[in-house]
């Protein structure tokens, strides 16, 4: 527990798959967030299927895939910073889910990879958009040095160094 926030305050697990994965780029948006473990989604892949305004680039979302699994983070967040990182993803609860760049959605993830320690966390899934440009090598070395700060598998990095770039 960092010096933050008292322990009685209310907060939430956040997966983090995307740049957020780096702990720097999860800071500038939620300053309270408390890293707590890698963790994976099974059944799942990691895609691009939207083009970020900010980035300009194509960016990652979940998509569900069975056999498959996406390494990512959790981290704990206050209750007070939700809205930051909601804003942050485009997810704006008042207006229909298919204007939204991202939609929150609860998960079932495995700590440290571990299936007998299950956790339900928030993440956010992409509203897909027709054609989206690939992502940039910045985007995905972002990525890259997220995951190797956790101490993803090794392999899971090599694939990510992989994702075709623009």
């Amino acid at each position: 527990m960092n010096g933050y926030r008292s322990d009685s305050e209310e907060s939430f697990l956040y997966f983090a798959y995307g740049s957020n994965l780096k702990k720097s780029e999860i800071k500038g948006t939620c300053l309270l967030a408390e890293p707590l473990a890698k963790a994976l989604l099974p059944n799942h892949r990691l895609v691009f299927p939207r083009k970020s305004k900010n980035r300009g680039c194509g960016v990652a979302s979940v998509q569900s895939c069975p056999g498959k699994g996406v390494w990512g983070c959790v981290y704990r967040i206050p209750e007070s910073e939700r809205a930051n990182l909601y804003q942050r993803e485009g997810c704006l609860e008042a207006r229909d889910v298919s204007r939204n760049a991202y939609n929150a959605q609860m998960v079932e993830v495995l700590l440290d990879g571990d299936s007998e320690q299950p956790e339900s966390a928030l993440t956010f899934q992409a509203n897909p958009q027709p054609n989206p440009p690939l992502p940039s090598d910045e985007y995905v070395g972002t990525i890259v040095a997220g995951a190797c700060e956790w101490g993803i598998d090794a392999n899971y990095i090599s694939n990510l160094m992989k994702t075709e770039t623009r």
